[in-house]
Order: structure tokens, then C-alpha cells, then sequence
């Protein structure tokens, strides 16, 4: 009776052991809902590859956090560096850091007068400073890391690296990759390690070659956690099923039937995500027709769920309920039987399983 993420665990544990052989200096990300793994089972999880350093050659010390409320879920199960990727700031849970858990939290710096400000907090805080790419969400600009710099000194002084989170390209990153890591350089900040997003395994590869000097440490999460999707199944359960005929209501909106079928409810509401679009920001001629098509099917009152039964997308039959959909299978298909589990596609980082099954 459960929206439930099955994981095939021997293909999925293969995969983790695999991507943290090939990217050495790995962080892996855990935050948001755990990319529907939930935080605490990531964490573990991360825990398990440091374990086997021998074998993937990958020495995993440091798991980013998305905020600092995450902090605590993550460090009860996982025993190295916590690195926060939202930046400091001088109010709220930043500042409010259990100093029990303050010597394992590495903080992400992206404004020369919070550098200040934490460094007068806490004269051994860790970071990195955040510097400003393509993205334009947080960071320095190459001035204001050279006066970051100035700040710090000759010494370290807690400094653990520079932070890029880049873009989702189609492209190359390495023409931004490459400017930002001169920028560094001009700036005299005393440190060779980068912090890096989104790039491929080509090219860091190619960093590598190019900046023999420096250490790139790739922060991986939906490469990581979601990166074989043949490991994952999300499947529903059916909890009911009502032969309508043409014109019969149903739901909580009195809909009427539009002819003869079933009406088949399953686990899964908008209390998982189901039926909760976000922005895709894909602008291609196709995804503007998709959205077209998406309109108008529910101008009169059909649309396309994500739940599948025999390979077919069926169609919600009213607005998904909080914990249950209602759809409508036409007279001719197969109808499922309550108890059968049907496949749904999901967006796993905006969704809630009520069970995660690892084998």
C-alpha cells in the first residue's frame, strides 16, 4: 500500500564503487530529500565507500550537505568532513552550529565580508571560498577573491580550497574552468585545490593534464546516487479498482466518467510529489509543444499521470489526492488487481517514497 523505490543493491553498490573509482578526490553530495534515498540512508552509504578506499583507490574524507540544517542527519552516520554547500551567512542555522559538530563542518564562503565575520566567530573555521561562474547564484569575483586573499595572508589560516558550481551545459565547461582557475592564481589565494560541479569525467581529465599543480575534487550527487537508473524502480500499489460507466461521478470533484472503464486508485499523492511540476527550463520547440499538448488535455479534464500499467501512461482521472491518485483505464485495456504494483516515473529528487527497498 506504499509509493516504493526498489533498488536492485548489487547493480547499485557495483555502480557507487565504479564512479568513486573513476572520479579520485570525490565528494559526494547528500542533501534535499537524499535524492529520494532519503539523507540518513546516503549517508551511510558514503560511509560504506570511505570503507573501501582499497578498493576504489579513493580516499572519501569530506560529503557535502546541501544546508546547515542537514548537517546533524548526515554526521550521525558518516564519520568524515561535512562540507556546506550553501554559504555562510552571519544569521540563522550558520550561526547556530552545534560546537560539537563545528571542527568537521567545512563552510562555502561566497562574500569577503562574511569571511570576516566567520573568521571573528571562529578563528579555526574551515572553507572554501565560492567563486563566481556562469551560474551568477553565489560567489567572488576575481577581485574580490585577490582582496580575500590580501585577508588571509601567507598562511592557510582554515582556507581548504576554492568552490565552482557550474552549469548544466550541453558544451565544454573547460574555457570557464580554465579562466576561473587563472583567476586563482592571479589572486595569490594559498591554496591549489578546486572544488568542482557538473563537469565530465573528459574533462577532468583534461584539468588534470593541464594543472598538474592542482587538485580538482569533483562533488558528485545525481552522477552518484541516480547515475545507473536501471537500479531503480519506483513502483505503486493498487488499492482499489470501480467498473464507471459513461456519465457515472467520481472523486472529490464530482467528476462525471467519460465512458465506460475503471477507475483504478493507487498509492501515491501529492504528499510523494506526485502531480508536482517544477520548471524544466528545457525551451526547445518540442517542449513547447509538450506543454501545448499538456494544456489541452487538461482544458477538458484529461491528464497524463505518471503511473503506467503494461508499458501505457494512464491518465489521471482528477487531480491526484494527497497520498492516492485516482486514474482512468478505458474499457478494452487490462485492469490491474488490487495489491498489483504498476510503474511510475518520477522526479527523484522532488519526491517522497514511503518505503526504499535495497536488496
Amino acid at each position: 500500500m506504499s509509493l516504493t523505490l526498489r533498488v536492485d543493491g548489487e547493480r547499485w553498490r557495483a555502480h557507487l564503487l565504479s564512479t568513486a573509482t573513476r572520479h579520485p578526490g570525490i565528494v559526494p553530495v547528500t542533501k534535499g530529500n537524499g535524492y529520494g534515498f532519503g539523507l540518513g540512508r546516503l549517508a551511510r552509504r558514503a560511509q560504506w565507500l570511505a570503507d573501501h578506499a582499497e578498493q576504489t583507490g579513493a580516499a572519501l574524507d569530506t560529503v557535502a550537505v546541501g544546508t546547515y540544517d542537514e548537517i546533524e542527519q548526515v554526521a550521525t552516520r558518516y564519520g568524515g568532513d561535512l562540507l556546506v554547500l550553501t554559504p555562510w551567512r552571519p544569521f540563522g542555522a550558520a550561526v547556530d552550529l552545534d560546537p560539537r559538530l563545528a571542527r568537521r563542518v567545512v563552510h562555502t564562503v561566497s562574500r569577503p565580508q562574511d569571511l570576516a565575520a566567520l573568521r571573528g566567530r571562529d578563528p579555526d573555521a574551515r572553507f572554501v571560498l565560492e567563486q563566481l561562474t556562469s551560474m551568477r547564484r553565489h560567489g567572488m569575483t576575481r577581485r574580490e577573491l585577490a582582496t580575500a586573499a590580501a585577508d588571509l595572508g601567507a598562511g592557510r589560516s582554515g582556507l581548504r580550497g576554492v568552490a565552482m558550481h557550474l552549469p548544466l551545459n550541453t558544451t565544454s565547461h573547460l574555457g570557464e574552468v580554465t579562466r576561473l582557475i587563472n583567476e586563482i592564481v592571479a589572486s595569490g589565494l594559498p591554496t591549489r585545490t578546486v572544488f568542482v560541479s557538473h563537469l565530465t569525467h573528459a574533462e577532468m581529465t583534461t584539468l588534470a593534464s593541464t594543472y598538474p599543480d592542482f587538485t580538482v575534487r569533483p562533488r558528485i550527487g545525481t552522477d552518484l546516487w541516480l547515475g545507473d537508473r536501471g537500479a531503480l524502480r519506483v513502483a505503486a500499489t493498487v488499492l482499489d479498482v470501480h467498473e464507471v460507466d459513461r456519465g457515472d461521478t467520481f472523486g472529490y470533484r464530482g467528476r462525471s466518467a467519460p465512458k465506460h472503464g475503471h477507475i483504478v486508485v493507487v498509492s501515491g499523492g501529492t504528499a510523494h510529489g506526485i502531480g508536482l511540476e517544477a520548471p524544466t527550463g528545457d525551451q526547445s520547440l518540442k517542449a513547447r509543444a509538450a506543454t501545448l499538448a499538456r494544456g489541452g488535455l487538461d482544458a477538458v479534464g484529461f491528464v497524463r499521470s505518471p503511473f503506467s500499467i503494461d508499458g501505457k501512461q494512464r491518465l489521471f482521472a482528477e487531480p491526484p489526492h494527497m497520498q492516492a491518485s485516482m486514474l482512468f483505464v478505458p474499457s478494452g485495456a487490462r485492469v490491474p488487481r488490487v495489491g498489483e504494483e504498476i510503474e511510475v516515473r518520477v522526479r527523484f529528487t522532488a519526491t517522497g517514497f514511503d518505503r526504499v527497498v535495497v536488496s
